[in-house]
């Protein structure tokens, strides 16, 4: 088992097991089974398509069969980590296949992040290797991967989609290994890190076994209705545990559904991958859901076979809820409250619109438990605002290699603290009231304050800095900096975004806006109020709208997320 892992104890595990949502199974051992199943009774069936090219269920485990066998001639084995820093590709899903296979543990890195993240996660994780598109959105992923690989000497392999100088091709070996499924494993070792949103500096590592992420991809892909005849389009960045395992592209395995890749949040590219892939289902963010709606009416036939739309990252609005119902009366609006460390909350697809239009669901296995307490821990009143505290089958036990963070994060017994405010429904669905987290949801990207403030206090020209969420119309939160100067220091927003890019911060983490202040509030104990911080933004972007000169741009709908990051 990996070492400084944390497992869910003995006792609960055998609880999990007799209750039938564990199986004493690896990712690779159900997926193998379920796509020879599929293969067999639907040889011609598409298992995965993106923009360059289709495969169907057998072509799947036979590409990561040969994959597999390449890791292995390469001396990557098992409990060795792998960066996975690839787009919404073919090549993304045979690749967690063939890591499944040989017990190699995939680091979940979006394509988004540049080298302080990456450093950060090479420091933490020891991979061995890392996995990029060559050039992908005109970046040079490449060149940042030998770079990497030059201060990190344990990094010793670049694996690349096609040939690349310094890299290692891993689709191109000719020969397959043995079947996928075969190798055996441990179901109850840990099978993918995926990251946090980060609350305290950067994100922690999240370590989840294959049981208990099994157990979550077909929780999920129950409640969401898939089966053989889904087809899901998957936009968002697979590496977050949404598009990937809730139920994502292993509950779509797992039910032999279709998955169908963008590297495109845009809605009219959305509209026409639809209307091409008669797309069923679709996981997104409020932000999409608005561009969506953003769209003309003409350009809405495309979304004519969406039958579920799954929106989740951020609390999606009553009235964009109610919205999508009405421009779209066909479809079935499921909002989604979830978090990589393990709870899932759906609402179901058979309750009433005022439900599904105002409540973040509930869990989606009946063995999860929450609570919602006061700051004490001792639990709230029925329908009273707390935090939510969770533990289960999908939830769990501690980070990797983040002992004090687990102390703060878990408590004695085990349940997470999610710093998530929510009050609970007499149905049991959860309604999100807010957080306690230091945290933009840029979004549905979760964005650690206390990060981007250590690198704003490292230019000269500032002395301090506090970062808070600014309200914007479709993102739902931006970025704003407040920075007192040091003694003659100045500075503009473009400088600051200079100055943050060549520290290698991710670009979607940069500041929207820059407020210089000449005194930062404090609290009796020295503490910066970044209560009265973000209501001083608050104030003077409604002022700036009622002037008509609002800083924050009205929705649109041909835009793209990605671009943006």
């Amino acid at each position: 088992m990996l070492e400084d892992y944390i497992p869910i104890p003995t006792a609960d595990a055998e609880r999990y097991l007799r209750a039938g949502c564990w199986r004493r199974q690896t990712l690779a051992q159900a997926i193998g089974d379920a796509a020879r199943r599929h293969a067999a009774e639907r040889p011609d069936a598409i298992a995965i398509r993106d923009a360059r090219r289709a495969i169907s269920f057998a072509a799947l485990l036979e590409e990561s069969s040969r994959i597999a066998a390449t890791l292995e001639r390469r001396g990557i084995k098992r409990g060795d980590r792998i960066i996975v820093q690839l787009p919404n590709r073919v090549e993304f899903a045979t690749l967690l296949v063939a890591c499944a296979e040989i017990g190699a543990i995939p680091v979940m890195a979006l394509p988004a992040l540049r080298q302080a993240e990456l450093e950060y996660l090479i420091t933490l994780a020891k991979p061995v290797a890392i996995a990029v598109a060559p050039t992908y959105r005109g970046f040079d992923h490449v060149a940042l991967a030998r770079e990497l690989r030059r201060r990190a000497p344990e990094l010793r392999i670049i694996l690349t989609t096609e040939p690349a100088e310094g890299g290692i091709d891993f689709g191109s070996v000719a020969e397959p290994g043995p079947p996928i499924g075969s190798r055996g494993g441990d179901p109850f070792d840990v099978s993918i890190l995926l990251l946090s949103g980060g609350t305290t500096g950067l994100p922690k590592l999240i370590p989840r076994s294959h049981a208990d992420y099994l157990c979550s991809a077909e929780a999920c892909a129950a409640v969401c209705g898939f089966n053989p005849a889904t087809r899901l389009l998957l936009a968002l960045p697979v590496e977050h545990h949404f598009p990937l395992g809730a139920p994502g592209l292993v509950g779509a395995l797992l039910s032999g559904a279709a998955t169908i890749f963008s590297e495109s949040t845009n809605a009219s590219d959305l509209m026409r991958v639809a209307d091409a892939e008669q797309i069923t289902h679709l996981p997104c963010v409020p932000a999409i859901a608005l561009s969506i709606l953003g769209l003309a009416e003409r350009d809405r036939h495309g979304f004519a076979t969406l039958r579920v739309i799954s929106v989740g990252g951020q609390r999606l609005q009553e009235p964009t809820a109610r919205a999508l119902r009405r421009v779209f009366p066909h479809l079935q609006v499921q909002q989604v409250l979830g978090m990589s460390e393990g709870l899932i909350c759906y609402t179901r697809l058979d309750e009433s619109d005022d439900v599904a239009c105002t409540t973040q669901g509930r869990p989606v296995s009946p063995d999860d438990e929450i609570r919602v307490v006061r700051a004490d821990g001792t639990e709230v009143a029925a329908g009273e605002t707390g935090e939510l505290w969770c533990r289960g089958p999908s939830t769990i036990r501690g980070y990797y290699r983040a002992a004090d963070a687990n102390r703060a994060a878990f408590t004695a017994d085990g349940f997470y603290r999610t710093g998530d405010l929510v009050r609970q429904t007499p149905s049991g669905n959860l309604i999100v009231e807010g957080r306690i987290k230091d945290q933009i949801n840029r979004g549905g990207e979760k964005i650690s304050a206390e990060e981007i403030e250590s690198h704003i206090i490292a230019h000269p020209a500032v002395s301090a800095a506090a970062v808070v969420a600014m309200p914007d119309p479709r993102l739902g939160e931006k970025v704003c900096a407040f920075v007192k100067l040091a003694p003659g220091g100045s500075l503009s927003l473009e400088e600051l975004s200079v100055h943050l890019a060549q520290r290698g911060l991710a670009r979607f983490k940069f500041p929207e806006r820059l407020e210089v202040i000449d005194v930062m509030p404090l609290t009796n104990v020295g503490k910066i109020k970044k209560a009265e911080l973000k209501r001083t933004i608050e104030i003077r972007l409604a002022a700036e709208h009622t002037k008509g000169a609002a800083s924050a741009p009205a929705p649109r709908a041909n835009v793209d997320l990605a671009e943006e990051n």
